[in-house]
């Protein structure tokens, strides 16, 4: 199954893994879907002859406009990209508004609690409630251009406040709940925010979290005197610390407004949001994204990548902290008139099989989960989806990372049935939507690519010069031309924007993704990782996925991650951590293992690719998200004092355990 392939140069990837399995979809979902593969070169065609034309006329069908635009792209200070710049809408009304004439009693919303209770709320109530909360926020003074900080769990209200300031135009930041005080001190000081909105608490298993509590704390950070006020909503009804002077609840304020608030319209550059992501330097990147062409973005993905029907359910499990729930949760799925459910626990609390129960309870058609998430579920019992009805799935997606394929082969055989497309996604934080992603209906799939670019994204792998590397050879992904849901710069911090995005030697111009790829001869995309974690042994650069990926095909691992180690001889050696199926293996075991392991990978794929270090755990270092922190294991592999913020880890107590020098085994 897996190939070795040389690379020929120090300028490339070495790409070491090749997958053989394709899958087409089935005859009756390709009749139906919204773009077939004719239709996906025909669009290809348009985008290479008339790019401009082409994002000028989706534009038009898909957004609401309160003026219409004249300039399509504006490229006159390039990287900083203007598109649709003399156009004005909103938002909010493009989310909620314009669905009310026809569709104000669709339910938008199916909350899950995380005791199990259940909340729906209908276009209309959305609407009402976005409202009331956006005349909340005019009263307390705020206006267009204000920033706001979110700080809130997974919930029905947590969408109304990110909508409601899209309502008036202000700009939100929202932080994942389970950022620490610094981490939330830092992102309240950089954004300069008028206000905090949080909860008094969150839940999330049967646990809760102290919100409310962390941000008093983060508040008494430097740079945060900003803030005037704090709205709290009153989640669990939990004893908080409560100060008059600049804290209101949530229930209190917002309920007495009137549900009448005008959308008002603002220009289509008008800064929707900032998102903070982690950069290298230490100090977050807080990500600025448009209006339009972000909200354009996310609508054709939902049409395009998800096939959306309007009496479809759809369920995104990302938090809205990151980027995903951003998109495919408060604004994607609203903009296009979805119902979809919104969940604030653990899918597998308070028993494993929640997941499964409640795609069946709500019907879900299109599910879209992450690759770490997948591969936990199938640790907790590989059969468990088939004592469930699944069969209103039709399309099953992944996010935040490559997927490896065997992972891939097990959610699509026992979660989609063998018969539900899978959706395999390349995108990132910075890009807004998807970028490589395969149209179901359009094109087969390969176990561990994200198969092709959409139209209109003109992806391409190069060297570290930008000379175009040969197929089958890795190298790094950029994109060659400007699209509206891209990045517009970091607030307030523009010259690292071109530095980390757009540097000289990729002509200060094309877009670096930051990720390695390569491309086989059908022209698909396959993610290596990161390029800082491109491991450098004996001359060959290799992908820590491709290793990644031969490990979990081994049928009793569950998860892997592979980094590297400073090796006197080789420059660096490969240290891999290891998640098993089933129970955690004494030192005898582990013994054994590691040296099949070993010979497994050197099977699959090639004596360079061999872990010099094997390591077992229970589990791998991840947030509450699901991302793996590779920098915790990087530090764990090359015996170093963790120093940093492990605030968001989900389970910070397995860095003891990947620790220890009795689980490390080196064949």
């Amino acid at each position: 199954m897996y190939l070795y392939v040389r690379g020929v140069s120090m300028q490339t990837i070495d790409s070491i893994l090749t997958e053989r399995r394709e899958f087409m979809p089935e005859q009756s979902f390709q009749s139906s879907a919204n773009i077939s593969f004719s239709d996906y070169q025909e669009l290809c065609r348009q985008a290479e002859e008339d790019y401009e034309g082409f994002w000028a006329r989706f534009a038009r069908e898909n957004l609401v406009w309160g003026r219409g635009f004249t300039r399509v792209l504006n490229e006159e200070h390039a990287p900083f990209y203007k598109w649709f710049e003399d156009g004005q809408l909103n938002v909010s009304f493009n989310c909620l508004d314009r669905h009310l004439p026809h569709h104000s009693a669709k339910p938008a919303i199916i909350f899950e609690a995380d005791d199990g209770q259940v909340t729906s709320v209908t276009y209309a109530d959305l609407h009402q409630q976005v409202g009331r909360c956006a005349n909340a926020l005019k009263s307390l003074g705020l206006v267009s251009g204000d920033r706001v900080v979110i700080y809130m769990p997974m919930s029905i209200e947590v969408v109304v406040a990110m909508q409601a300031c899209a309502r008036i135009g202000v700009i939100h930041s929202v932080v994942f709940g389970g950022f620490s005080a610094k981490s939330l001190g830092e992102r309240i000081a950089d954004a300069k925010a008028r206000l905090v909105i949080t909860a008094d608490e969150g839940l999330r298993g049967g646990r809760t979290l102290p919100l409310k509590s962390t941000c008093d704390e983060a508040l008494t950070y430097p740079g945060t005197e900003t803030v005037e006020k704090v709205l709290v909503y009153r989640r669990t009804g939990g004893d908080v610390a409560f100060f008059p002077d600049r804290d209101l609840w949530w229930d209190v304020l917002v309920s007495k407004q009137p549900s009448d608030c005008e959308a008002l319209l603002f220009d289509a550059e008008h800064p929707l949001f900032i998102l903070y992501t982690s950069g290298s330097t230490g100090k977050p990147k807080g990500v600025q994204h448009s209006s339009a062409g972000y909200l354009l973005g996310a609508i054709l993905s939902m049409r395009w990548v998800f096939d959306y029907k309007a009496d479809d359910v759809f369920w995104c499990t990302a938090d809205v902290g990151w980027v995903t729930g951003h998109t495919y949760v408060a604004y994607g799925p609203l903009a296009v008139g979805a119902t979809q459910v919104i969940f604030e626990g653990v899918p597998t609390w308070p028993h494993p099989g929640r997941i499964w129960d409640m795609i069946f309870r709500y019907g879900v058609n299109v599910f879209y989960t992450a690759p770490t998430a997948i591969r936990s579920l199938i640790k907790l019992g590989p059969d468990l989806p088939l004592n469930y009805d699944l069969s209103s799935l039709r399309l099953i997606g992944t996010v935040g990372e490559p997927i490896n394929p065997e992972a891939w082969m097990w959610y699509y055989e026992k979660v989609g049935r063998s018969r539900c497309p899978v959706v395999d996604t390349w995108w990132q934080t910075e890009t807004g939507s998807h970028m490589i992603a395969p149209l179901p209906g359009a094109c087969l799939a390969k176990p561990g690519s994200c198969t092709r670019p959409l139209p209109g994204i003109m992806a391409d792998i190069v060297d570290d010069k930008g000379q175009n590397v040969q197929n089958g050879q890795g190298g790094m992904l950029v994109i060659k031309k400007p699209f509206p849901s891209l990045l517009r710069t970091l607030w307030n911090d523009p010259e690292r924007f071109q530095q980390v995005y757009f540097p000289d030697n990729f002509q200060g111009r094309w877009y670096l993704s930051g990720d390695s790829a390569h491309r086989d001869a059908d022209g698909y995309f396959w993610i290596m990782g990161r390029i800082d974690d491109v491991l450098n042994v004996s001359g060959h650069r290799l992908g820590s996925m491709e290793i990644e990926s031969a490990l979990v095909a081994h049928p009793q691992v569950a998860e892997a991650a592979v980094v590297g180690r400073y090796h006197e001889i080789k420059g660096e050696s490969i240290v891999a951590f290891v998640v098993m199926k089933g129970t955690m293996l004494t030192e005898d075991e582990a013994d054994v293992m590691a040296l099949e392991l070993s010979e497994w990978v050197t099977e699959q794929i090639g004596r360079i690719a061999r872990p010099d270090e094997i390591r077992f755990g229970e589990n791998l270092p991840k947030t509450r998200s699901g991302k793996i922190m590779r920098r915790l294991l990087r530090s764990i592999a090359r015996r170093e004092q963790i120093d940093s913020d492990i605030s968001t880890l989900e389970n910070p107590q397995i860095l003891a355990q990947l620790g220890r020098a009795c689980a490390t085994r080196s064949p």
